[in-house]
């Protein structure tokens, strides 16, 4: 299994935009060759997703599968390849968020990160409070889409439903 992003955790956010990620999120990006992360405008939430460079490397290769010619690629390659942002870690384990980022998100001084498995975002905290709210009741309303198909080997072991 690749990179796996858990949890939720809020830090604060400087004047010039630098807040730093998760210990477990850079523990997860350790083994990739950027130190940092990409970071983009989610589609659907009014967040920045992101994930590690392996991530956007997939997503990359995804993009090339499509037709070179079809607008849904080129739409794909534009707002996920060409608006995403390389942040590297500085130091301290801090990225600087862009203005236009912040804007996005509307990030004043804390930040929220939320895990999502193979990627993350990056929320104002009150927003993500009241989005987390309401897909609590559409992951109720929808639980019957998420079932164990056969069975799941984990580290050696069988997992069944």
């Amino acid at each position: 299994m690749g990179v796996l992003f858990l949890s939720t955790y809020i830090n604060k956010v400087d004047k010039k935009g630098r807040v730093s990620v998760p210990v477990a999120f850079r523990g997860a990006l350790s083994s990739q060759d950027f130190s940092g992360i990409i970071a983009y405008k989610s589609f659907i939430n009014p967040c920045i997703e992101a994930c590690g460079l392996k991530r956007i490397e997939f997503l990359s290769q995804t993009i090339d599968s499509l037709d070179p010619y079809s607008e849904a690629r080129d739409a794909f390659a534009t707002t996920i390849l060409g608006e995403s942002i390389q942040l590297p870690f500085d130091g301290e384990g801090r990225v600087i968020l862009s203005e236009e980022l912040i804007e996005i998100a509307k990030i004043d001084d804390k930040a929220c990160f939320v895990g999502k498995g193979a990627t993350f975002e990056v929320w104002k905290p009150e927003t993500f409070d009241e989005y987390a709210t309401m897909a609590r009741e559409i992951a109720k309303q929808n639980r019957s889409l998420l079932q164990f198909n056969h069975k799941i080997i984990q580290d050696g072991s069988d997992v069944k439903r």
